[in-house]
């Protein structure tokens, strides 16, 4: 195996201040030049990497799952909990996704290029709006290995150089993941420096690329709430904000009951520990007698821990009391705060206030009531009679993402390839001069 990874020092912390700092100038001054090959690279050459990288993931398959295992031995070392572990593993299944998630984007459309609109105006003047890469982009990311390969491929397709900086605890899997993303850009002829994992487990790394306004145009994290806040507040570049995913998943007193069953059950335990997992469950007061107890039945016996309040813990003496701060908490686990409301107002009522403008799903055969729902919470992606669990760019068509972005600046939603570019204008003239 070749490339960044294989040449990589051995993840380290605690390192000199001053040699973070000349490593990270170096990332950057090396993204920056890369960048300005891939602006102009062609489109047979993008997907050739990533087809090339796909190859390499299979071929070194052992590679990324004993490096896996160093991670995960180390993490249950630490004491991470189950569900962070559980976003960490790997294994033949999902190496075996992050491949077939490159060959996809490969087969996206290439946007860089692509004319958003065109007109010409009275005087002759034709102008076109055209779409650019936003040239360097910084992810921060925890936990998911598979990000280092999603993260890579999205912003070489869409023609912008990347640097990763993955968290300490899926270091060793993204070196590995990260050297065939290398071997892929060398088949290709791309420069290698196009997609760069920074080598280090430092947490002084990522204060040095917060900082990094010559060489990176925007960052994207993608974390828990303590990393978001920590960028938030000292990044002096641009961010794409990814927050924490407080998911709700309403049942509307008109919902069939075995869908809202079936559809719980996955929103919330499919992935208990990603993004997109159902974090609260609200259900009319009119059908929760008779919908709830064999949701909840289901939830427990497979291991959720519920809390809920005092009408919800009536149905089941198994429920816990749920306190204040769970409406406003991010599981990231097997654990589902569950409330009964009376009726859509009290349901909408409660979303706006704690949500955290990500991803809320109703449950209903009314259409009425469904149009409100979607009309009037103002989050990232709205689901009728679906899992909140299709939160995610891949099961959108995007290939894979970067992140679900919960701003609303230049993107939401899920970040693939078209959010991670700009656009230009492009006047063309015969000899025009303005009175």
């Amino acid at each position: 195996m070749s490339g960044q990874a294989a040449l990589a020092p051995a993840p380290t912390a605690g390192q000199p201040e001053a040699d973070i700092a000349a490593m990270m100038e170096s990332l950057g001054r090396k993204a920056r030049a890369a960048a300005s090959v891939l602006a102009t690279a062609t489109t047979a050459a993008k997907n050739e990497a990533l087809n090339a990288s796909a190859r390499s993931i299979r071929t070194h398959a052992p590679a990324i799952l004993a490096a896996n295992a160093r991670d995960v031995e180390a993490a249950r070392a630490r004491g991470l909990n189950a569900a962070l572990i559980e976003r960490l593993v790997l294994n033949e299944a999902r190496i075996e996704a992050m491949a077939k998630g490159l060959e996809e984007i490969a087969l996206l459309p290439d946007p860089v290029g692509q004319v958003i609109a065109a007109w010409e105006r009275p005087n002759g003047l034709a102008i076109e709006r055209v779409r650019t890469p936003l040239g360097v982009i910084g992810v921060i990311y925890e936990s998911r290995p598979n990000v280092t390969a999603d993260a890579g491929a999205l912003c070489l397709k869409a023609g912008n150089a990347a640097i990763l900086r993955c968290g300490s605890e899926s270091l060793q899997s993204s070196l590995a993941i990260m050297a065939c993303l290398s071997e892929g850009l060398a088949t290709a002829g791309l420069p290698e420096a196009a997609i760069q994992l920074v080598p280090t487990a430092d947490r002084a790394a990522v204060g040095a690329m917060l900082r990094m306004t010559e060489w990176i145009d925007v960052i994207v994290p993608r974390g828990g709430k303590s990393l978001i806040e920590r960028v938030t507040a000292e990044s002096r570049v641009p961010l794409f904000k990814h927050l924490e995913g407080i998911c709700h998943t309403y049942i509307h007193a008109k919902a069939d009951a075995e869908m809202a069953r079936r559809v719980t059950f996955n929103a919330k335990m499919r992935r208990p520990g990603i993004c997109g997992a159902t974090e609260t469950l609200l259900i009319d007061r009119a059908v929760a007698a008779r919908m709830l107890p064999p949701i909840l039945d289901d939830l427990i016996n497979a291991g959720c821990e519920i809390r809920g309040d005092a009408a919800t813990q009536a149905l089941d003496a198994r429920v816990l009391p749920v306190s204040e701060a769970d409406w406003d908490t991010e599981y990231l686990d097997a654990i589902l705060s569950v409330r009964i409301v009376d009726g859509l107002e009290e349901a909408i009522a409660h979303i706006q206030r704690h949500s955290s403008q990500h991803t809320e799903a109703i449950i209903t055969e009314d259409a009425a009531a469904a149009e409100a729902f979607v009309n009037r919470i103002d989050s990232a992606i709205l689901l009728v009679n679906a899992s909140t669990q299709f939160a995610d760019g891949g099961e959108f068509g995007m290939g894979a993402e970067i992140g679900i972005a919960t701003g609303k600046l230049h993107a939401r939603g899920p970040v693939g390839v078209e959010q991670l570019t700009s656009f230009k204008y492009i006047v063309r003239g015969h000899g025009q001069c303005r009175p």
